[in-house]
């Protein structure tokens, strides 16, 4: 029987919960399935298919995905994959897709993202040659909860051995009792970043990029506060 040149199959091989509607899965992928740090694959359950960003690296041998569950009518594909664990079998597309990749030519590079958006940097991050001190980099990501930090342990060690590499999460309702503990910065992604520029001598569009990646709204206000100033890359997450 000859192959499906478009699909290929991943199995559920691992499964873990991080909140009642965040979780990550791993796929066992069938076919070999190529990719560059920061895309997305497209996955299906049942004859419905949408784009995951990818928080494994291409070295890595399970593909890594950290998604949020959108309750019926608004999500479509994400209420069926919640009710799946280990051992159950998604389709791939063969092919990874998107232009949200790590751009060398850039000195400092700024990257701000929400909750799962955090994915396709964490995907840059594991693939780095951390030895390399030729960017600066500043990771922010914001949350409403503090427990929605998928990555949090990871990229806090990484800035914690890395001096030219920060991570900087952000919680954006403080006062709610479920994040009594915490005690970093809190506000809006997109509004609290903006006092690097204080720390980046000379930052201009050659030097310096933004990169965007999760709600819409947070990506939407940086193009159009911060695009015509720097570089700017981003990632809108589609209809779950």
């Amino acid at each position: 029987m000859e192959k499906n040149k478009r699909f290929t199959t991943g199995k559920i091989v691992k499964r873990e919960n991080i909140t009642h509607d965040l979780w990550k899965i791993w796929l066992k992928v069938e076919d070999e399935f190529n990719f560059d740090p920061g895309q997305y694959c497209t996955i299906g359950y049942q004859g419905i298919e949408r784009p995951y960003s990818i928080a494994s690296s291409p070295d890595e041998e399970l593909l890594e995905l950290f998604i949020e569950l959108v309750p019926e009518p608004d999500g479509v594909l994400t209420p069926l994959l919640f009710n799946l664990f280990e051992g159950e079998i998604v389709t791939v597309r063969k092919r990874a897709k998107g232009l949200f990749k790590f751009q060398e030519s850039f000195k400092n590079q700024i990257m701000l993202t929400t909750v799962t958006g955090v994915a396709p940097i964490v995907s840059m991050m594991r693939t780095m040659n951390f030895n390399s001190s030729d960017y600066n980099i500043w990771i922010y990501e914001g949350a409403s909860f503090i427990s929605e930090f998928g990555y949090k342990e990871e990229l806090e060690n990484i800035s914690k051995n890395y001096s030219n590499i920060k991570f900087i999460p952000t919680c954006s309702r403080p006062d709610d009792p479920k994040n009594n503990n915490w005690d970093g910065k809190t506000g809006r992604v997109n509004e609290i970043f903006s006092g690097i520029f204080e720390d980046i001598e000379g930052a201009n569009k050659d030097n310096t990029i933004i990169y965007a990646c999760g709600h819409p709204e947070m990506v939407t206000d940086i193009s159009q506060k911060y695009s015509e100033k720097y570089s700017f890359i981003e990632e809108k997450f589609w209809t779950p």
